[in-house]
């Protein structure tokens, strides 16, 4: 049996929130997130450590070590970020959209192939890119999710997007001082 949360219907998106002191908005209670499974939420959160630690690694580490954390951190970007794009097909294949779904077949490999280009790039340049990779993916799917029925996802991705990107920019930043 898995863990239960130490405050009921509380994510860790709300615990964070709680703990950072701003205001809540009630659209962010538990009962506002109820059409998302409170383990989908859990895995997502879960999804930055690697993001947070490795852009603090990156703070903390010699010279000499960091380029293996900018490495790990630009290869687990490049997944996520790839796994950003993949969910379209994932929709399109299940026949949830009425319009064209070219569209979103095509979106699906442009945040793979941006992010292969990544991996190729120097790690400070590449960091940035999946930034705005992961930036640009919230902005597609803002747009998108409404017509699959998915915009209650949306507030979880905003989280994720923002951490995941802010990771990769300073984690870029570490490279260029």
């Amino acid at each position: 049996m898995l863990p239960q949360p130490v405050f009921p219907g509380m994510t860790p998106g709300h615990l964070l929130l709680l703990a950072s002191g701003l205001p809540i908005d009630p659209s962010m209670t538990p009962s506002a997130s109820r059409h998302l499974p409170a383990f989908a939420q859990w895995l997502g959160y879960a999804g930055l450590i690697p993001f947070v630690v490795l852009a603090a690694m990156m703070w903390w580490l010699p010279a000499t070590n960091r380029m293996a954390a900018a490495l790990a951190l630009t290869a687990y970007g490049a997944t996520i970020t790839s796994f950003l794009g993949a969910i379209h097909w994932g929709l399109v294949m299940r026949g949830q959209t009425e319009r064209n779904p070219t569209s979103h077949f095509v979106w699906g490999v442009v945040p793979s192939l941006l992010a292969w280009i990544a991996l190729l790039l120097a790690p400070s340049a590449g960091l940035v890119l999946l930034a705005v990779v992961l930036a640009l993916c919230f902005a597609v799917d803002r747009a998108t999710y409404a017509q699959f029925g998915l915009e209650h996802w949306l507030r979880l991705r905003l989280h994720l997007s923002l951490v995941a990107g802010a990771s990769c920019l300073v984690a870029a930043a570490s490279l260029v001082r």
